[in-house]
Protein backbone atom coordinates (compact mmCIF):
# COMPACT_ATOMS: atom_id res chain seq x y z
CA UNK A 1 0.00 0.00 0.00
CA UNK A 2 1.37 3.45 -0.99
CA UNK A 3 0.88 6.32 0.82
CA UNK A 4 0.15 9.66 -0.70
CA UNK A 5 1.77 12.68 1.00
CA UNK A 6 0.05 15.82 0.62
CA UNK A 7 2.25 18.41 -0.97
CA UNK A 8 4.06 21.33 1.53
CA UNK A 9 2.55 24.74 0.16
CA UNK A 10 5.20 26.58 -2.24
CA UNK A 11 6.95 29.30 -0.25
CA UNK A 12 6.13 32.95 -1.89
CA UNK A 13 8.79 34.01 -4.53
CA UNK A 14 11.20 35.86 -2.33
CA UNK A 15 10.11 39.50 -3.81
CA UNK A 16 6.76 39.05 -2.92
CA UNK A 17 7.70 38.37 0.90
CA UNK A 18 10.13 41.42 1.18
CA UNK A 19 6.90 43.67 -0.38
CA UNK A 20 5.34 42.24 2.86
CA UNK A 21 7.62 42.93 5.29
CA UNK A 22 8.08 46.41 4.24
CA UNK A 23 4.32 47.14 4.24
CA UNK A 24 4.05 49.45 7.70
CA UNK A 25 1.87 47.23 10.48
CA UNK A 26 -0.69 48.98 12.52
CA UNK A 27 0.43 50.18 16.06
CA UNK A 28 -0.85 48.52 19.08
CA UNK A 29 -3.37 50.67 20.70
CA UNK A 30 -1.98 52.87 23.23
CA UNK A 31 -3.38 53.30 26.46
CA UNK A 32 -5.49 56.89 27.28
CA UNK A 33 -3.90 58.69 30.10
CA UNK A 34 -6.28 61.10 31.67
CA UNK A 35 -5.06 64.25 33.47
CA UNK A 36 -5.36 64.79 37.07
CA UNK A 37 -8.27 66.37 38.17
CA UNK A 38 -7.63 69.81 40.32
CA UNK A 39 -8.89 69.28 43.81
CA UNK A 40 -12.72 70.10 44.17
CA UNK A 41 -12.91 73.31 45.87
CA UNK A 42 -13.76 73.98 50.21
CA UNK A 43 -16.84 75.04 51.64
CA UNK A 44 -15.13 76.42 54.87
CA UNK A 45 -16.52 79.72 57.62
CA UNK A 46 -15.60 80.92 60.86
CA UNK A 47 -17.56 81.17 63.25
CA UNK A 48 -18.02 80.99 67.04
CA UNK A 49 -20.16 77.75 68.37
CA UNK A 50 -22.88 78.07 70.58
CA UNK A 51 -22.15 75.93 73.64
CA UNK A 52 -24.34 72.95 75.05
CA UNK A 53 -26.01 74.80 77.75
CA UNK A 54 -26.96 77.52 75.78
CA UNK A 55 -28.12 75.38 72.43
CA UNK A 56 -30.32 73.47 74.73
CA UNK A 57 -32.80 76.36 75.32
CA UNK A 58 -32.96 77.18 71.53
CA UNK A 59 -33.14 73.63 71.19
CA UNK A 60 -36.90 73.93 72.97
CA UNK A 61 -37.78 76.79 70.85
CA UNK A 62 -37.13 75.33 68.09
CA UNK A 63 -39.93 72.79 69.50
CA UNK A 64 -42.85 75.09 67.95
CA UNK A 65 -42.02 74.73 64.43
CA UNK A 66 -44.54 73.53 62.43
CA UNK A 67 -44.71 72.38 58.66
CA UNK A 68 -41.65 72.61 56.44
CA UNK A 69 -39.40 73.90 58.49
CA UNK A 70 -35.88 72.37 59.12
CA UNK A 71 -34.22 73.05 62.54
CA UNK A 72 -30.87 73.29 62.84
CA UNK A 73 -29.26 70.80 65.09
CA UNK A 74 -28.37 71.85 68.50
CA UNK A 75 -25.11 70.50 68.01
CA UNK A 76 -24.46 72.71 65.07
CA UNK A 77 -25.62 76.14 66.28
CA UNK A 78 -22.87 78.66 65.62
CA UNK A 79 -22.80 82.71 64.40
CA UNK A 80 -20.95 82.71 61.27
CA UNK A 81 -18.45 85.67 60.74
CA UNK A 82 -17.02 84.78 57.37
CA UNK A 83 -18.64 82.27 55.00
CA UNK A 84 -16.03 81.37 52.08
CA UNK A 85 -18.12 79.39 49.33
CA UNK A 86 -15.16 78.44 47.20
CA UNK A 87 -11.44 78.11 48.64
CA UNK A 88 -8.61 76.00 47.22
CA UNK A 89 -7.47 73.30 49.50
CA UNK A 90 -3.66 74.59 49.46
CA UNK A 91 -5.04 78.15 50.83
CA UNK A 92 -6.00 76.38 53.95
CA UNK A 93 -2.46 77.28 55.52
CA UNK A 94 -3.64 80.90 54.99
CA UNK A 95 -6.55 80.76 56.40
CA UNK A 96 -5.30 79.42 59.24
CA UNK A 97 -2.41 81.82 60.19
CA UNK A 98 -5.10 84.50 59.18
CA UNK A 99 -7.05 83.32 62.30
CA UNK A 100 -3.58 83.00 64.53
CA UNK A 101 -3.12 86.83 63.80
CA UNK A 102 -6.86 88.16 64.81
CA UNK A 103 -7.07 86.13 67.79
CA UNK A 104 -3.18 86.07 69.72
CA UNK A 105 -4.22 89.70 71.43
CA UNK A 106 -7.48 89.77 71.56
CA UNK A 107 -9.25 89.12 74.81
CA UNK A 108 -12.78 86.73 74.86
CA UNK A 109 -16.09 87.69 73.66
CA UNK A 110 -19.39 88.18 76.12
CA UNK A 111 -21.70 86.99 73.37
CA UNK A 112 -25.60 87.25 74.36
CA UNK A 113 -28.57 86.22 72.22
CA UNK A 114 -31.55 88.14 72.01
CA UNK A 115 -34.55 88.26 70.08
CA UNK A 116 -35.63 85.98 67.37
CA UNK A 117 -36.31 87.89 63.37
CA UNK A 118 -36.48 86.31 60.26
CA UNK A 119 -34.72 86.85 56.95
CA UNK A 120 -35.27 88.11 54.33
CA UNK A 121 -38.60 89.24 56.08
CA UNK A 122 -41.32 88.61 58.20
CA UNK A 123 -43.76 88.10 54.55
CA UNK A 124 -42.00 86.00 53.18
CA UNK A 125 -39.45 84.03 55.63
CA UNK A 126 -37.03 81.70 54.34
CA UNK A 127 -34.64 81.53 57.54
CA UNK A 128 -35.41 82.22 61.22
CA UNK A 129 -32.67 83.49 63.72
CA UNK A 130 -32.13 84.32 67.19
CA UNK A 131 -29.75 87.96 67.12
CA UNK A 132 -26.31 88.08 68.59
CA UNK A 133 -24.60 90.77 70.03
CA UNK A 134 -21.13 91.40 71.89
CA UNK A 135 -18.64 94.47 72.38
CA UNK A 136 -16.15 94.19 69.19
CA UNK A 137 -18.13 91.32 67.32
CA UNK A 138 -18.49 93.79 64.54
CA UNK A 139 -14.98 94.81 64.88
CA UNK A 140 -13.83 91.07 64.18
CA UNK A 141 -15.81 90.22 61.52
CA UNK A 142 -14.65 93.64 59.67
CA UNK A 143 -11.21 92.36 60.33
CA UNK A 144 -11.54 88.91 59.03
CA UNK A 145 -13.05 90.26 55.98
CA UNK A 146 -10.41 92.55 55.64
CA UNK A 147 -7.37 89.99 56.16
CA UNK A 148 -9.77 87.63 53.36
CA UNK A 149 -9.52 90.35 50.79
CA UNK A 150 -5.72 90.73 51.29
CA UNK A 151 -5.40 87.13 50.70
CA UNK A 152 -7.89 87.29 47.75
CA UNK A 153 -10.09 84.71 48.99
CA UNK A 154 -13.66 85.50 48.35
CA UNK A 155 -16.38 85.62 50.74
CA UNK A 156 -20.27 85.67 50.60
CA UNK A 157 -19.89 89.35 50.26
CA UNK A 158 -22.83 90.28 52.42
CA UNK A 159 -23.16 92.72 55.04
CA UNK A 160 -22.44 91.16 58.39
CA UNK A 161 -25.46 90.53 61.01
CA UNK A 162 -24.58 88.75 64.11
CA UNK A 163 -27.05 85.63 64.30
CA UNK A 164 -27.86 82.31 65.40
CA UNK A 165 -30.16 80.72 62.60
CA UNK A 166 -32.48 78.78 64.33
CA UNK A 167 -34.14 76.82 60.80
CA UNK A 168 -34.89 77.28 57.53
CA UNK A 169 -38.32 77.08 55.96
CA UNK A 170 -37.99 74.32 52.70
CA UNK A 171 -42.08 74.76 52.04
CA UNK A 172 -44.94 76.11 53.31
CA UNK A 173 -44.74 76.34 57.03
CA UNK A 174 -46.54 79.03 59.09
CA UNK A 175 -44.33 81.27 61.24
CA UNK A 176 -43.72 81.34 64.76
CA UNK A 177 -44.24 84.26 67.11
CA UNK A 178 -41.37 86.75 68.44
CA UNK A 179 -39.23 84.88 71.24
CA UNK A 180 -37.03 86.67 73.51
CA UNK A 181 -33.94 85.49 75.15
CA UNK A 182 -31.64 86.50 77.93
CA UNK A 183 -28.89 83.78 76.93
CA UNK A 184 -24.55 84.05 76.52
CA UNK A 185 -21.83 82.98 77.04
CA UNK A 186 -17.92 83.99 77.07
CA UNK A 187 -16.16 82.79 73.44
CA UNK A 188 -12.87 82.07 74.12
CA UNK A 189 -12.08 80.32 71.17
CA UNK A 190 -13.05 81.20 67.32
CA UNK A 191 -13.24 78.15 64.69
CA UNK A 192 -12.54 77.56 61.29
CA UNK A 193 -14.91 75.17 59.52
CA UNK A 194 -15.27 73.16 56.99
CA UNK A 195 -19.14 72.14 55.22
CA UNK A 196 -19.81 69.45 53.57
CA UNK A 197 -23.19 69.64 51.95
CA UNK A 198 -25.80 66.07 52.03
CA UNK A 199 -28.97 65.32 51.15
CA UNK A 200 -29.89 65.01 54.68
CA UNK A 201 -28.14 68.17 55.96
CA UNK A 202 -24.51 69.85 55.92
CA UNK A 203 -21.94 68.46 57.74
CA UNK A 204 -19.57 70.35 59.89
CA UNK A 205 -15.51 69.34 60.31
CA UNK A 206 -13.68 71.98 62.70
CA UNK A 207 -10.48 72.73 60.66
CA UNK A 208 -8.99 74.29 63.03
CA UNK A 209 -9.51 76.68 66.49
CA UNK A 210 -8.06 79.92 67.63
CA UNK A 211 -7.91 80.83 71.03
CA UNK A 212 -8.65 84.37 72.16
CA UNK A 213 -5.90 85.21 74.01
CA UNK A 214 -6.31 88.81 75.27
CA UNK A 215 -6.88 89.40 78.79
CA UNK A 216 -10.55 89.01 79.70
CA UNK A 217 -12.41 91.93 81.18
CA UNK A 218 -14.57 89.58 83.43
CA UNK A 219 -14.67 86.64 85.49
CA UNK A 220 -17.00 84.47 83.90
CA UNK A 221 -16.62 80.29 83.79
CA UNK A 222 -13.47 79.75 81.60
CA UNK A 223 -13.99 79.75 78.13
CA UNK A 224 -12.53 76.49 77.41
CA UNK A 225 -15.05 75.22 79.78
CA UNK A 226 -18.04 76.45 77.87
CA UNK A 227 -17.34 76.57 74.02
CA UNK A 228 -18.47 74.35 71.91
CA UNK A 229 -17.01 71.89 69.70
CA UNK A 230 -17.81 70.12 66.05
CA UNK A 231 -15.87 66.63 64.59
CA UNK A 232 -12.53 67.69 63.96
CA UNK A 233 -11.49 65.78 60.66
CA UNK A 234 -9.93 62.41 60.65
CA UNK A 235 -6.54 63.54 57.98
CA UNK A 236 -5.47 66.97 57.67
CA UNK A 237 -7.17 69.46 54.84
CA UNK A 238 -7.39 70.64 53.06
CA UNK A 239 -26.21 81.52 57.69
CA UNK A 240 -29.19 82.09 56.45
CA UNK A 241 -29.58 79.88 53.43
CA UNK A 242 -27.16 82.08 51.98
CA UNK A 243 -24.39 81.02 54.75
CA UNK A 244 -23.63 77.76 56.09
Amino acid sequence: MRIRKTPRPAAPPAHEAQVKAEVPQPAPPQATSHPPQAPQPLRLFYAFKVPSDVAAPLAEAQRQLRGNWRAVRADQLHITLAYLPAVPPDRVADLKRLGVRLTAQRPPLELRLRGTGYFPNEGSPRVWFVKAEAEGLNDLAAELRAGLRDLGIATDDLPFKAHVTLARKKGPAPRVSPLLFDLGWQAGNMALIRSTLRKTGPIYDTVSTFRLRGAASSQLPAANDRDASFPTPHSPLPPPEETP
